[in-house]
């Protein structure tokens, strides 16, 4: 006796009867208010960091293409001009590499002016043209030139100082500038170089034959013919978590039974064909002394002991199943007793089933503010400007400055003897205090993001708990339950315990960082020949990884505590792991069950949605009538993905919800069992299906007066 006492008392002393516990708990004050305060900190000085970036930012340069004066096409007084041209083209393939091209911005050391279309057909300057103006020889394609060239210039002198194209290739946009065409089937007087294979050899790799525009085109398009139709993907899949959940409550218990014949018969057909290749492989003798060590795991699949290992593994997994199912069986049943239970508190709280809605939009304005805040981040500077010329050693071009600041507005220094000297667009600069700070902001944003989203999901789980609790802890279901029982949990858990929801998604975002920095020393790494190194890293990765699911698993509980009981976090968290390690078989039965049934529901679902989507996109159901025909789909692929995800999304909203009204009730059960006795003092909570299976019973008025 004594040593089972102290066996309990290892994980705490049972729950004591209350009288006054009525559910949830309304008079409570606030928890982990240093915790509220340094997130309140926190926050304000994100909001700061994302008004830096706003000031400083200017996304536009990864929006539109810029030309050489540093001005944007397609906006302001390049609005109808949305494509860049560039005078020479094969410049940028001289000058460097195109993947160093594409990391610049596209910028080459080559005039660029903005289009409003790209050329369609060969052009060149014609030897005899160079005495005539501008006006007279480029006048179809004076749109080509810089807008600052005069009509009246000589055409020899414009193409020396690169105001104008001497030649035009037809291109197309891609990325928003003007490319040509690797195929090439024309010549042009005096410039007979310029034939496939230099055009193919240039800019092939860069254009890869892909025009990223039209491709962008063709996906809004195929999202405007079949948008409805997706909508619709998606309400099947609304209506199919919702109707899995329900039917839960008649049919949890032939489903979970379902579902362990289905594995252990996967763990019999495995144990059938392992013995299967074992017999053939001993029969040919191919055993591992043959083969030797390798490090082509592949190969160890051609010899007996591979197979004779891997039927043991399964045969003891089998028999263990077995056992479990034998010795586990109660527990079992009350695992799907509490699945019952679940279902009937949502079919009762149909509300619950929609409040991932509210987290799903607190989610997007959490990860679109980070988005944006580092998409301004990165595009902070002022935009800096230099003096370039094509030739340096030009006669009037000894004293410029080559590769120098300049102004582009100013005149004072403009060096007209010197020709094709432009004042051209280098770059965004990397000083100044956002700039210097830039890393630490960025770093400062990516905990932002980590920290409000962890602590969004805190907030989702702990407002369910509350609503769950109070269905558990009304003794006359539903005339006892409150009658908003979701927006009061809502409204409690705002007002006492931001902190405690914020201290528990720090725990959880510090992890998660420390993860995101193994991964990158890993990425580091990965070239690296040291497998000692490769070990340790691995080592550690495996060890966060475990630590990160443990924390997650304790936070939950913790959430539910805090719900119900309005402790801080540390208490709520020590109390709720207590609890379960005096219940830790029931928890494991009734976890593996609920992830097994929460799987096979995702499961159904995405199939369902995704098999009925790519009969129905690609064409392959007939006979549903005009009104129901397929629309016709550059990517057919395309919706049905969408729907996939969609559904995916859905059903893990869906399924959470469950998830968490399940461990929700598991945590009231427990406390139930210790607080109670089943008297008309301490009458039970639970079910009448879990009382049976327990072998237990509320006593009636009559029974208690029988016993006085």
């Amino acid at each position: 006796m004594g040593g089972k006492q102290d066996e309990n008392e290892a994980y705490g002393k049972s729950a004591k009867y209350d009288p006054s516990f009525r559910g949830p708990i309304k008079n409570r004050g606030c928890t982990d208010i240093i915790c509220c305060v340094l997130f309140l900190l926190f926050i304000l000085g994100y909001i700061v960091v994302g008004i830096v970036a706003w000031v400083y930012g200017d996304p536009r340069q990864v929006l539109y293409p810029r030309n050489s004066t540093g001005a944007y096409c397609g906006m302001g007084e390049n609005q109808n001009k949305p494509y860049v041209l560039y005078f020479n083209i094969f410049n940028c393939i001289v000058a460097t590499n195109i993947i160093s091209i594409a990391q610049n911005g596209l910028q080459c050391p080559t005039p660029q002016v903005c289009v409003s279309s790209c050329p369609e057909a060969p052009w060149a300057v014609d030897g005899s043209q160079f005495s005539k103006t501008v006006g007279e020889v480029f006048k179809e394609n004076k749109n080509f030139c810089l807008p600052e060239v005069p009509p009246d210039m000589n055409v020899m002198k414009s193409l020396e100082q690169e105001l104008c194209p001497s030649f035009l290739l037809p291109s197309a946009p891609a990325l928003g500038r003007c490319f040509p065409s690797p195929n090439i089937n024309f010549t042009l007087p005096g410039y007979e170089w310029i034939n496939n294979t230099a055009v193919s050899k240039g800019i092939s790799g860069l254009l890869d034959s892909i025009n990223a525009r039209d491709v962008s085109v063709k996906i809004f398009e195929d999202f405007a013919q079949s948008w409805y139709w997706i909508l619709v993907a998606l309400g099947v899949a609304l209506v199919l978590s919702l109707l899995f959940i329900l039917l839960l409550r008649l049919v949890a218990a032939p489903l979970v039974l379902l579902l362990i014949v289905g594995v252990l018969a996967v763990l019999a057909y495995g144990i059938y064909h392992c013995w299967q290749q074992y017999q053939t492989l001993r029969d040919k003798g191919a055993s591992i002394t043959q083969l030797g060590f390798t490090t082509n795991l592949s190969a160890y699949q051609s010899v007996q002991e591979t197979w004779l290992a891997a039927l043991i593994v399964l045969a003891v997994l089998e028999g263990i199943l077995l056992l479990m199912l034998i010795f586990l069986r109660q527990r079992i049943r009350i695992a799907i007793a509490l699945l019952k239970e679940a279902s009937r508190a949502v079919g009762q709280m149909m509300s619950t089933m929609f409040y991932p809605l509210v987290t799903f939009v607190l989610l997007v304005i959490c990860i679109g503010y980070w988005a944006m805040t580092a998409l301004y981040l990165a595009t902070s500077g002022q935009p800096q400007y230099i003096y370039r010329v094509p030739n340096p050693s030009a006669p009037g071009c000894e004293d410029v400055p080559v590769n120098k600041s300049c102004d582009p507005m100013d005149q004072s220094k403009n060096f007209s003897s010197c020709p094709g000297l432009t004042c051209a667009f280098q770059g965004y600069s990397s000083t100044g205090l956002a700039q210097r700070s830039l890393f630490n902001l960025q770093i400062y944003g990516v905990l932002g993001l980590f920290w409000t989203v962890n602590w969004v999901l805190a907030l989702g789980q702990c407002v369910l708990a509350g609503a769950f609790a109070s269905f558990y802890w009304a003794f006359r279901k539903p005339q006892d339950v409150p009658t908003f029982p979701l927006g009061s949990a809502f409204i409690r858990t705002l007002r006492y315990h931001t902190g405690s929801l914020a201290f528990g998604a720090l725990i959880l975002t510090l992890v998660q960082i420390a993860r995101i920095i193994l991964e990158y020393i890993d990425h580091k790494l990965r070239g690296s020949q040291n497998p000692v190194a490769r070990c340790i890293i691995c080592c550690f990765k495996c060890c966060l990884w475990c630590l990160e699911k443990f924390i997650k698993f304790l936070n939950r509980n913790a959430y539910i505590m805090i719900a119900i009981y309005g402790k801080n976090f540390c208490v709520s968290a020590k109390n709720a792991f207590m609890l379960l390690m005096r219940n830790v078989v029931r928890v494991v039965v009734l976890d593996k069950v609920t992830d097994l049934l929460l799987f096979f529901g995702k499961l159904l679902v995405v199939g369902g949605v995704g098999v009925l989507s790519f009969f129905f996109f690609s064409g392959r159901i007939k006979g549903l009538g005009k009104d129901f025909e397929n629309p016709h789909l550059n990517y057919y692929w395309l919706p049905i993905m969408t729907s996939i995800m969609g559904a995916y999304v859905i059903a893990s909203g869906f399924f959470s919800v469950f998830g968490m009204c399940v461990d929700t009730l598991f945590l009231c059960f427990l406390e139930d069992l210790e607080r109670n006795d089943g008297s008309q003092e301490r009458p039970y909570y639970m079910p009448k299906s879990l009382l049976k299976i327990l072998g237990k019973k509320n006593k009636t008025p009559s029974e208690g007066k029988r016993k006085k």
